[in-house]
């Protein structure tokens, strides 16, 4: 049953996956369609511990073909002009600014593609797309409450004028118990190397040995400066444990003084790291990428998004180079090592560039396709430990995966469907198909229910998957509440009025619910506490838009007023935790959702209800119903 669910995972969203190891057994050997993009040498080989499965194999491959044959379909009909859109133009507010340009190549003989063009194999999210917080901003159902951009700064002016982190002149790395040093190795197994599994026990291993000998100043610079980002990181994995639905809960004293504590030698680790960072620049080793990596989550965890973004963007040339020219001097090992950070840094990379979509690309999304999955690589002392990081980080992979062709196909500034009625309905249908089947075949221990929530999660990272699972439902679904909101409820050539109303109210249900879902998941507070605070505003947004031009329509779900002040609570409890500075973009970010909290109450008291607006209210009460 794991094989079956590990490839299941791997094939989402087109994801014809590349070779790779089976979780939960020896190196399982898989039929790809990525094979004539990947190295010889990276090929699987037939071994006496190989699972083969004929049978299995070829139901897999038969559904990676039937998905490769409708992306290339949706492909070819995203290339050919649409009749209506000749004669007659589109209102909408996520139109492109741009003007259109030549299309996409569909060749897929070469794994490079040129330019600004994509590749079917590869899940690309292009640059200036229409999905930003800042697009979002720019809609012209905005114009009417002036007080949301009133002295708005772009997210990129507020963090490159920010003050450089700042240095201590003389700092002494604290002395740990034994039981303090496991406290904080625990704490980042459970956290970071849960969530992205880049580090080994014997790694592991490594970081204990040299903490308990004091670090001494005579070892490996390299090896020294990723000892102290891995207590770093288990310091902060500390600070942001335990917050878990814990919106209403005043932390207690204890606890108070342990958080400071862990957040003050998180601290001091991590300058003592950035000390290191010119040596680890400069050299070619697996060591150098772990340190850029481990860097790059810890300037997430400060809330510092562009320094995060260049460090992982140094992190993923480096990758790509010793992946191109594998050492010939270091473990076997290290190649997976290295397989699962480009795999991070894909992750990571994309989100940065959902929200400052002009951002450099590393070019990791280029060659994603030709890079295998992760394979067998043991990172937690219990191997079910082991098999489930490794499955969750698949699940994140092919979520991201999935969510950057939907930016791709709806969103790209050129070419993106959502404005063009004609074209985007049976793109919709197809993408969410896909995100159904990413979510069926998801392991028991990650499963949930995207409407109840009165029996809480099966696990943490199940809340996180679900979270994200509901980002993609609204932004897949986005195009029709934005055709409603901008052109009514009428028919159109590519969707009947009936089919606009219900899947509006679809994207309406999913803002709502990924808002109201939002707790202390620690994946989030660590990594992805400034995407978040933009992503909340985007949602908050969209819910202003929908109460002020089609009022009735909000009042079919009773918690929509619940959303603002739920984020009040939960922001609050995150700012106590991970203390000051606060980034000025999440600040701002902060505002816009209680400034949108305050014209969503003023918007619900004022005004008669228009005719249109009991009508289509009453059409989608009907569906509801049904």
């Amino acid at each position: 049953m794991m094989v079956v669910v590990t490839s299941e995972i791997v094939r989402m969203n087109g994801l014809e996956s590349s070779p790779f190891n089976a979780m939960a057994i020896n190196h399982a050997k898989h039929v790809s369609l990525r094979n004539n993009f990947v190295p010889m040498a990276q090929k699987p080989t037939q071994s006496p511990n190989n699972l083969s499965s004929r049978g299995k194999s070829d139901l897999i491959l038969e559904g990676v073909l039937r998905v490769e044959e409708l992306l290339q379909k949706m492909n070819v009909n995203l290339s050919l002009p649409s009749p209506s859109t000749a004669s007659r133009s589109v209102q909408s507010p996520i139109s492109p600014t741009a003007p259109d340009q030549s299309q996409r190549s569909m060749s897929t003989d070469d794994p490079r593609p040129p330019p600004h063009q994509n590749n079917l194999e590869n899940a690309i999210l292009d640059s200036l797309h229409n999905s930003t917080t800042e697009s979002i901003l720019s809609w012209s159902y905005f114009d009417s409450f002036p007080t949301i951009r009133q002295n708005y700064v772009s997210i990129f002016q507020l963090e490159q004028s920010r003050p450089s982190l700042p240095m201590r002149t003389n700092s002494m790395l604290p002395y740990l118990s034994s039981v303090d040093l496991e406290s904080v190795l625990n704490c980042f197994q459970l956290g970071v190397n849960f969530w992205y599994p880049t580090l080994s026990l014997n790694q592991l291993d490594a970081v204990r040995t040299a903490v308990s000998q004091g670090l001494l100043e005579s070892t490996d610079t390299v090896a020294n400066c990723c000892t102290q980002l891995v207590m770093a990181l288990g310091c902060a994995s500390g600070v942001v444990s335990g917050l878990l639905g814990a919106e209403d809960m005043a932390s207690s004293r204890e606890e108070a003084d342990f958080k400071n504590s862990r957040r003050a030698m998180a601290e001091v680790y991590f300058d003592g790291a950035l000390k290191a960072m010119n040596v680890v620049h400069s050299e070619m080793t697996c060591n150098a990428v772990q340190s850029l990596f481990f860097a790059a989550l810890y300037f997430a965890y400060l809330r510092r998004p562009l320094q995060a973004w260049n460090y992982i963007h140094d992190c993923a040339a480096k990758c790509q180079l010793l992946l191109s020219y594998p050492p010939v001097n270091e473990p076997i090992e290290n190649q997976e090592c290295l397989r699962r950070i480009f795999w991070a840094c894909y992750i990571l990379e994309s989100d940065y560039l959902a929200e400052l979509s002009a951002l450099p690309q590393s070019g990791v999304a280029r060659i994603e396709s030709s890079i295998p999955l992760p394979g067998s690589y043991t990172t937690h002392q219990d191997p079910d430990e082991t098999e489930h990081a490794s499955l969750y980080f698949l699940a994140c992979i092919s979520m991201r995966r999935l969510l950057n062709r939907v930016h791709q196909l709806l969103y790209a500034r050129d070419s993106g469907a959502a404005t063009d009625p004609t074209r985007f309905p049976a793109i919709v249908t197809e993408l969410d198909h896909q995100l159904g089947e990413w979510r069926d075949v998801l392991p028991p221990a990650f499963r949930f229910d995207t409407n109840d929530m009165s029996g809480g999660y099966p696990s943490e990272c199940g809340g996180f998957l679900r979270q994200r699972y509901l980002t993609c439902k609204s932004v897949i679904f986005r195009p029709y509440l934005a055709w409603l909101l901008a052109n009514g409820p009428s028919d159109t050539a590519g969707a009947s009025r009936t089919e606009i109303l219900g899947r509006a109210k679809i994207c309406l249900d999913a803002c709502t619910s990924h808002i109201l879902g939002l707790t202390g998941f620690s994946h989030t507070i660590l990594v992805d506490t400034w995407i978040c605070v933009l992503s909340m505003a985007t949602a908050m947004m969209i819910l202003l838009a929908t109460c002020h031009s089609l009022r009735q329509i909000t009042q079919l779900r009773h918690d929509i007023m619940s959303t603002g002040p739920h984020l009040r609570k939960v922001f609050r409890r995150w700012q106590e935790v991970l203390g000051t500075p606060e980034s000025p973009s999440v600040e701002q970010g902060m505002r816009i959702i209680y400034e949108t909290e305050r014209l969503m109450q003023g918007v619900g008291r004022s005004g008669n209800v228009t005719d249109e607006e009991v009508d289509v209210a009453a059409s989608m009460c009907a569906m509801t119903r049904e």
